[in-house]
């Protein structure tokens, strides 16, 4: 980066009105005395904790508008808490002083074509951070523009940073240096998922119901190879995918589930797509097991009410009952910002995307994205509760599991609830971070 003078070396210059006080003879003096001063008061910023540059900017390029515009909304509420929690403490740590953080949200309605045009418009604000995870077909559309990008102008390179968007390829064969994934992929949430399932004798036969672009395929296939890796004994009654975000009844999809005899469905559906999905079966009467990837989000505990109970198990990388006093003064902070029952969707990745990000412009003392990208790399993390690193070879964030069922709160395990519904989840399974690695084909071309 080309070196710039600062705002403190700039007031400083103007404080002592060298231009009409430099001459010949003495210029160097005064312009050394200035600089003098300058790295002085900006020692004394840095000590102060008060900013000394210009906010860095951090695009989140999300579907705040369309049907998932309320997942797209609880995304802002998280990474808007991160970024408030590191400015709290001063901002992030550069070579030309302190810099706070700024979150700028970018609409893409959902659609791809849209968040490319996104993606542009960042780029033309020379936003080097890029933020997605609501689709990884929209993500798997960004590593491209991204890649080409970066080619193109590598002076104006710009990294993403993946919190939801859980595609294997993304960190295995279409793996890139300028993604880093802070969610478990689908394989890694599948496989957690299939030793509960492998473990409950009752589940005889399972309908799969997916949303229909790659993800809700991914988690289709790796069902029926994690089923038939623990439990060859069940069969696969149903494989059916519907459209992403235009289904408004679900009870067809209900009627045929009830039809095959299933004792489970095993779905990657989010968003509405969920909330929608566990209402009509809840309504219809359906009396099986939801082994979900995202049952604990946004509106599905109180669309099922006591129909999920102890039929809905779900999967994360935290929940608000995983305990620990860390834990408990980390989600009694969250609420204590979000006060609102609808809003009571916490997301623990998001706000560690925000502090690793922070960690590496710190150590590297730049926000170049390239020197970030580096210092991401094998970085390790821990905020007291929640030990999690980069794994270097792929860019795929190895951290701790929670496979949890749904309860009535107050019961065991059941502390607090999600969205004042008086639902909430109970741990029935932790993993390690260490046992939740996987595999990986990633093979990484870097700049």
């Amino acid at each position: 980066m080309k070196a710039r003078i600062t705002r403190a070396v700039a007031a400083v210059l103007r404080s002592l009105a060298l231009g009409a006080a430099v001459a010949a003879s003495g210029a160097w003096v005064h312009v050394a005395q200035a600089q003098a001063q300058a790295q002085a008061q900006a020692q004394a910023q840095a000590q102060a904790g008060t900013p000394a540059g210009a906010p860095i900017q951090l695009a989140l390029i999300e579907g705040m508008s369309g049907p998932f515009a309320d997942a797209g909304a609880a995304v802002e509420r998280n990474l808007r808490l991160g970024v408030e929690r590191v400015n709290a403490r001063g901002g992030v740590t550069l070579r030309d002083g302190r810099h706070t953080l700024e979150l700028v949200v970018f609409d893409s309605k959902g659609s791809t074509e849209a968040a490319l045009m996104q993606l542009r418009a960042a780029a033309d604000r020379h936003i080097g951070f890029i933020l997605q995870g609501n689709s990884s077909a929209v993500a798997a559309a960004l590593v491209t523009a991204i890649e080409r990008q970066n080619a193109r102008e590598p002076d104006s390179r710009e990294v993403f940073l993946n919190y939801s968007a859980d595609d294997p390829a993304l960190t295995g064969t279409n793996c890139s240096f300028w993604h880093f994934r802070f969610d478990a992929h689908a394989g890694m949430r599948m496989d957690a998922l299939a030793d509960v399932i492998g473990a409950d004798r009752s589940v005889k036969k399972v309908y799969l119901l997916n949303q229909d672009y790659s993800f809700g395929h991914d988690v289709s296939t790796l069902a029926r190879a994690a089923l038939a890796s623990r439990r060859p004994d069940i069969a696969v009654v149903g494989d059916e995918f519907h459209p992403v975000g235009r289904v408004k009844d679900f009870a067809p999809y209900i009627a045929k589930i009830r039809a095959s005899g299933a004792d489970a469905v095993i779905t990657g559906n989010w968003g509405s797509d969920l909330s929608l999905l566990v209402k009509s079966a809840r309504e219809q009467g359906l009396d099986t097991k939801f082994y979900t990837f995202y049952g604990n989000s946004l509106g599905a505990p109180a669309a099922l009410g006591d129909a999920g109970v102890r039929r809905v198990i779900a999967i994360a990388e935290w929940h608000p009952n995983a305990g620990g006093v860390a834990s408990d003064a980390w989600y009694a902070a969250f609420r204590a910002r979000y006060r609102a029952p609808q809003d009571d969707y916490p997301v623990l990745r998001m706000e560690m995307l925000v502090e690793m990000l922070a960690q590496a412009m710190t150590n590297t003392g730049s926000a170049d994205p390239t020197a970030v990208a580096k210092a991401l790399e094998g970085m390790r993390f821990d905020n007291g509760f929640h030990p999690m690193w980069m794994r270097a070879d792929d860019h795929q964030v190895i951290q701790p599991l929670y496979v949890m069922q749904m309860d009535k709160v107050g019961t065991p395990g059941v502390r607090h609830d999600n969205e004042g519904s008086g639902y909430g989840f109970r741990t029935v399974l932790e993993l390690s971070p260490q046992s939740t690695v996987p595999a990986t084909a990633c093979r990484m071309k870097r700049p």
